[in-house]
């Protein structure tokens, strides 16, 4: 039986385990999808302590299946002395053959990859949204550096406004 995802502080942060800021940086998301992961024991584990890194993760389908790699999970210093934990394992992703069979056919065109977005708790399993992405120019990412400072200043002249 699985047990309940812990609590975390914060609005709309209920069960996010770990984001992955740098894709939506670099990546313009055509689609999200929402995956199961299978993950051993000293994983889970070491995911309820938040030592997970999605930064430099990135999705591929040998097989017709979906694989992560580069998602780093740390083990915990408590970890079983018989298990050799590896932080850097591929692990495989659980997602319905359609949609596997869909997502592989637009990856073989050009430009498209699959990131993972984020990891989430949802109903006691650890879930993992992946988007199908196309990458940005250098142009585009300048424009999201103005975009985000624009915004930082208006919240500071607000801020002040309302002193």
């Amino acid at each position: 039986m699985a047990t309940p995802p812990p609590k975390t502080k914060g609005p709309g942060k209920s069960g996010l385990i770990a984001e992955n800021k740098k894709a939506a940086f670099d990546y313009f998301f055509e689609e999200r999808h929402e995956c199961g992961m299978v993950l051993e024991g000293w994983e889970v584990k070491a995911v309820r302590e938040g030592k997970v890194q999605l930064t430099d993760g990135y999705v591929v389908i040998r097989n017709k299946e979906m694989f992560i790699i580069g998602c780093l999970i740390n083990p915990l210093k408590t970890a079983s002395t018989h298990v050799n934990p590896e932080a850097a394992r591929t692990r495989k992703l659980l997602l319905k053959r359609d949609d596997i069979d869909r997502l592989t056919s637009k990856v073989e065109q050009k430009g498209f990859t699959l990131v993972p977005i984020n990891l989430h708790w949802k109903a006691g399993f650890i879930k993992c949204e992946v988007a199908l992405a196309k990458g940005k120019a250098e142009h585009d990412k300048r424009d999201t550096i103005k975009d985000r400072e624009g915004k930082r200043e208006v919240e500071r002249a607000m801020k002040s406004r309302n002193r």
